[in-house]
């Protein structure tokens, strides 16, 4: 896995433009990660965690944290598509969370969610128990920016 570029290098690449500010797909994607949110919550202490649902369980907390990212973005103004999208995401994450080990954190998950999507990687327990606790901590982080 390679270093997280700037969030500047993805403007330059145009993988992500500066528009105007869209506070309705922003309010949409802050109603849906808190549904998914919830319903992860609701999910975990109901089922648990196990072989069965681990990388599930990833995959859904990855998609939560996104989607409160993009919620942020497109409240500043800025959307991006295409390769490298996700990675351009990420690095915007450094404007909004206070720690830049969080950011490392979701740039590893990044990775081997694309892992899992891409190249069949199978998680196990202890990695998504990990996962969960910091979606739990850093969702509230990310909405409260």
């Amino acid at each position: 896995m390679r270093l997280l570029k700037d969030f500047d290098y993805f403007l330059e690449k145009g993988i992500v433009r500066k528009q105007g500010v869209d506070k309705s797909r922003s309010e949409f994607l802050e109603k849906e990660s808190k549904l998914s949110f919830d319903g992860l919550i609701e999910r975990v202490e109901l089922m648990g965690i196990n072989k069965k649902n681990s990388n599930s369980v990833i995959k859904d907390c990855y998609d939560i944290i996104l989607e409160s990212i993009r919620s942020k973005m497109f409240l500043l103004g800025y959307s991006s598509t295409g390769h490298g999208a996700h990675e351009a995401e990420v690095a915007f994450s450094r404007k909004i969370l206070e720690r830049e080990n969080d950011v490392q954190f979701l740039n590893k998950l990044r990775y081997f969610r694309n892992g899992m999507i891409y190249y069949g990687m199978i998680f196990d327990l202890e990695y998504a128990k990990d996962v969960v606790d910091f979606t739990k901590r850093i969702y509230l982080e990310i909405t409260r920016a």
